[in-house]
């Protein structure tokens, strides 16, 4: 089994236990205040397991889906053996890096709380534009091949819109 399709598993099974019971999707979001005030430091990984809704779990791991076997098998091209390690650096350091700003910017706010995979399906996707610029994707419902750095554009925009509508 890919370590992408692993992560999805893991992540739709966890995302799936958590719409149904609160107080798990309570001690896996992140919020910055509980990471440093009760030091739950899991808190920097573990939201990246939850989603706000099936649509937000959809499109990330479509996404994820999309670009992370390709991402996995240049790496696999490139870093022979180490193929595994660094793909899963990248998305661990995804999830980590993504919410550096908001734990400076909310550390104090008890209120602020974030969840999903988004920050590491991102570095995922803009790995797979670096590496393979000429890439294209095409949906069944729109079959016209999309460049895969336009695509990148659409799924920031995309991220951002569903972070301002979490607010």
């Amino acid at each position: 089994m890919s370590i992408t399709l692993f992560i999805i598993i893991f992540t739709g099974a966890t995302s799936f236990i958590a719409f149904s019971n609160e107080n798990v999707f309570n001690k896996l979001k992140f919020n910055p205040y509980m990471a440093l005030n009760r030091k739950q430091w899991y808190r920097f990984f573990s939201y990246a397991l939850l989603h706000a809704d099936w649509g937000h779990l959809l499109v990330n791991m479509f996404v994820f889906f999309s670009f992370g076997s390709l991402v996995e098998n240049l790496f696999e091209h490139y870093f022979p053996g180490k193929s595994l390690l660094y793909f899963s650096m990248l998305y661990i350091g995804g999830v980590c890096f993504s919410v550096l700003y908001s734990f400076g910017k909310h550390k104090n706010n008890h209120y602020y709380n974030a969840v999903g995979a988004s920050g590491a399906v991102s570095a995922v996707l803009f790995s797979s534009i670096v590496m393979y610029p000429t890439n294209t994707i095409i949906f069944l419902f729109f079959p016209v091949p999309i460049p895969a750095f336009v695509f990148g554009i659409l799924y920031l925009v995309y991220s951002a819109y569903m972070a301002k509508k979490a607010k």
